[in-house]
């Protein structure tokens, strides 16, 4: 795999933009994906392009996608954390591309969490 340079993640940010092109102040769902140097090498760009597939198949305009950098629990990347209004923040661990569809199309659209991949509800960790 080719090595992530900063204009890799300049053109993302640009793309996640463009892509999501919210209006401001009527999202409903924020999905982070956690972009530091560990969620990187453990394969967060390809968690966040298909994201950014899955958002695009949908008509929906109230998802933000953003990035964040390192949360500090790099033996769990790539990690994704999913916040809809009005509910807990679920933080899921070891996302993959297939893992990251299925959050999207079971949890953000049809509002089922996806236990088996969970890492921590609102600020508490999961057992």
């Amino acid at each position: 795999m080719a090595k992530l340079k900063l204009d890799d993640l300049k053109k993302i940010k640009e793309r996640v933009q463009r892509d999501t092109s919210l209006r401001e102040g009527g999202a409903t769902v924020k999905v982070t994906v956690h972009m530091g140097t560990c969620g990187i090498a453990s394969g967060a760009r390809q968690v966040m392009e298909a994201l950014l597939e899955e958002v695009g198949l949908t008509d929906r305009r109230d998802i933000v996608v953003t990035t964040s950098g390192c949360i500090g629990l790099c033996s769990e990347e790539p990690i994704v954390t999913v916040e809809i209004l009005g509910q807990e923040p679920i933080r899921y661990r070891f996302v993959d591309k297939n893992k990251m569809r299925q959050i999207f199309r079971r949890h953000i659209l049809e509002g089922e969490v996806q236990e088996a991949f969970v890492l921590a509800r609102g600020t508490e960790h999961a057992s």
